[in-house]
């Protein structure tokens, strides 16, 4: 894994999957060992009581906000809550109608179908998912041509959890169908320092209050970058024999791996200094950033972006990305326009 990769908050190909595995191991199964997110578990376990107390399946859920926050998570701990069957897919991966029907034919009462990325689905699979979701009934087209004849299937009552990072790309009449849209936020250090000492548990890890806090600042309020970061720490002191994680080893392995106080990386440092330096601290347009970063657009937008806005590094205005005063003092430059300000 590259500097520049080791704290996205995205999934970073197949030759990850090992890790990933390793990571879903972390993943607590119960709303009851979920840390942090308390309005969100809050609404959910109010939605899982009342539903299990009339013996009905969920309500549809929508999970939506920056990568890495847990949504993938709470699925899977919504149907253990249920006692109910859970079916994953993503958006890109249901490229036609039949790939949909026939997911949804082999569901069973109260199964949790959990839809990553659901943002991402083509328009004609989304039109197929409408009626599913609102009566459990999907209509099929057999013999097309001029003797065509529809044939309407009756579904198993199921409960479908799409998770988004792009909530705005939602259309309409595809977000009105899910009954409880729920918003995942950046977590805070003390959070993000309990998760870090209940993965190092898991890992059979020892790490003092100052190891796991130093992780936790420099996770960028990502759960699944802390548990990443938290691997790469592991294996330095292994290698280093530390028997213990301590404040110093932490930050020792942090900057093998150029993951500096703030959690910026070697990507995120790049874009801030192209905005500085080469655009006179902005406002420039994301699609020239990219072209100069050699950088796709959605990384930056869905990625980088995010925490850079959230840590006051970053300003989005209409006309541009804009860099912040704060911005320059963390990489040790002058704000733009201010020749006497101190660094």
């Amino acid at each position: 894994m590259s500097r520049e990769s080791m704290i996205s908050g995205d999934v970073l190909g197949p030759e990850e999957t090992a890790e990933e595995s390793t990571l879903a191991s972390l993943r607590p199964r119960l709303l009851s060992e979920y840390i942090g997110q308390e309005t969100v578990v809050q609404k959910l376990a109010i939605t899982i009581k009342a539903a299990l107390g009339r013996g009905e399946p969920l309500d549809h859920i929508l999970f939506h906000g920056p990568p890495g926050l847990g949504k993938t998570t709470l699925a899977h701990i919504v149907s253990n809550e249920m006692n109910a069957g859970l079916v994953c897919s993503s958006g890109p991966a249901l490229e036609r109608a039949a790939d949909l029907v026939g997911i949804l034919t082999n569901l069973q009462q109260g199964d949790v179908l959990f839809i990553d990325e659901i943002h991402r689905l083509p328009r004609i699979v989304e039109e197929y998912l409408y009626p599913a979701m609102e009566d459990f009934q999907i209509d099929i087209v057999l013999d097309p041509g001029p003797h065509a004849r529809t044939v309407r299937l009756d579904l198993s009552e199921f409960t479908v959890i799409g998770a988004t990072t792009r909530a705005g790309l939602i259309t309409g009449p595809l977000r009105n169908r899910f009954g409880l849209s729920l918003h995942m936020q950046f977590y805070k250090t003390n959070e993000l320092a309990e998760i870090i000492r209940r993965s190092a548990g898991i890992l059979k890890l020892s790490i003092t209050s100052g190891g796991a806090e130093t992780i936790a600042l420099r996770s960028r309020g990502t759960p699944r970058i802390c548990n990443r970061l938290l691997k790469r720490v592991r294996d330095f002191a292994q290698v280093e024999g530390r028997e213990t994680v301590t404040e110093d080893v932490a930050v020792e392995a942090m900057d093998i791996h150029g993951v500096d106080e703030a959690g910026l990386d070697g990507l995120d440092r790049k874009y801030l200094r192209v905005i500085i330096d080469q655009y006179a601290g902005g406002p420039v347009g994301v699609a020239a950033l990219a072209a100069t970063l050699n950088e796709e657009q959605d990384t930056l937008i869905d990625v980088v972006e995010p925490y850079l806005l959230i840590s006051g590094f970053l300003n989005r205005t209409s006309r541009g990305r804009m860099s912040t005063a704060k911005a320059c003092r963390h990489l040790g430059l002058r704000p733009t326009g201010q020749e006497e300000l101190p660094l």
